[in-house]
């Protein structure tokens, strides 16, 4: 399993909040969803996403991805301020600005806006992403990453255009794939752009003799593993590997092999069904008091603390949720 593959499957959307949004311009939104990762793009007409006074443009069928829970706005003109028109919930429902219902912007399955054949057409959705593996993606991203519609190699976006139109059973599932299938289409053609650095674990998978190493890392993470033993899965001395890999990754084959165990054993922990004995062995630890001192020395606690801080975080960002995705902001509203 090459790398971007191994990470991807930490990130998988599932009930993800997908819509369209149609109006004519001047136009704005703030989407407040807390979530990992957002994905914007424009149907019709141009935006332009803002965010800390930076101001990205999206012409028609570039695809933005907006890395983490910030609130950012997403506008049809950055010097625009419309007063707001109405609130959209998780759920998917508009209400106004005084909490009722909006049947008059309701126009159709996971659309909302003023007019069916307005100007402007946003689809947008979004990730709700946790974990330590998760993380190794999201750190190589900035905050804002746009592919334009000339560098996409996939018919993702096309395909998931048409299925949000409709309303048959099953359509849930079907467009939980299909946006799974927009992101990683996009972070692929993002990364083969020419004024992009990709990341090491990104670029190494290519590599003949790092890739191989890699490879094998990710996918027997538990085996007992040292410099020879990887060295000869490359076909390479230990001297070589270990040089080629620190270029590429940064760090030596050993360390990186440790970090991505721990990276596993943390997300494992936070299922909450599997003792840290099994998360010990299933990572390639002897035992839970292996992997404890190992797991104190890279994140500063126990595994058994970890757990415990990791729920008590999902429950109060539970109690705090208010419901509240994106508020979108229309002239003479």
């Amino acid at each position: 399993m090459d790398t971007l593959t191994d990470v991807l499957n930490h990130i998988r959307s599932s009930g993800a909040l997908l819509g369209r949004t149609l109006a004519n311009p001047p136009w704005s939104a703030t989407f407040a969803e807390q979530a990992s990762l957002s994905l914007v793009t424009m149907l019709r007409g141009e935006a332009w996403i803002v965010d800390s006074g930076a101001s990205h443009r999206l012409e028609p069928h570039d695809i933005a991805i907006v890395v983490g829970p910030a609130a950012f706005d997403v506008t049809s003109d950055p010097d625009a301020s419309p007063a707001p028109l109405y609130i959209q919930t998780e759920a998917g429902i508009c209400l106004d600005d005084a909490g009722n219902t909006a049947d008059s912007i309701g126009l159709g399955t996971r659309t909302c806006g003023t007019q069916l054949d307005a100007d402007d057409a946003m689809l947008t959705g979004s990730f709700t992403v946790a974990g330590r593996v998760a993380d190794r993606l999201l750190s190589a991203l900035p905050r804002v990453v746009v592919v334009p519609r000339g560098a996409q190699r996939t018919a993702g976006l096309r395909l998931l255009e048409a299925e949000i139109a409709r309303e048959e059973p099953g359509q849930q599932a079907v467009l939980d794939r299909l946006l799974d299938l927009v992101l990683v289409g996009a972070l692929r053609d993002w990364f083969a752009l020419p004024d992009v650095q990709a990341p090491g674990w990104y670029q190494a998978a290519s590599d003949p003799v790092v890739g191989t190493a890699l490879a094998a890392i990710h996918d027997t993470y538990d085996q007992p593993w040292t410099i020879e033993l990887l060295a000869r899965q490359a076909h390479v001395s230990r001297a070589t590997l270990a040089r080629r890999f620190t270029e590429l990754l940064g760090e030596p084959p050993m360390s990186y092999l440790a970090g991505w165990r721990l990276c596993v054993a943390a997300d494992l922990l936070e299922r909450g069904d599997i003792t840290v004995e099994s998360v010990a062995r299933e990572v390639g630890y002897s035992n839970a008091y292996a992997l404890s001192a190992a797991f104190h020395r890279e994140y500063g606690v126990r595994p058994s603390q970890y757990r415990r801080d990791i729920a008590r975080r999902s429950e109060l960002v539970s109690q705090a949720d208010s419901g509240t995705v994106a508020t979108f902001r229309f002239p003479g509203s």
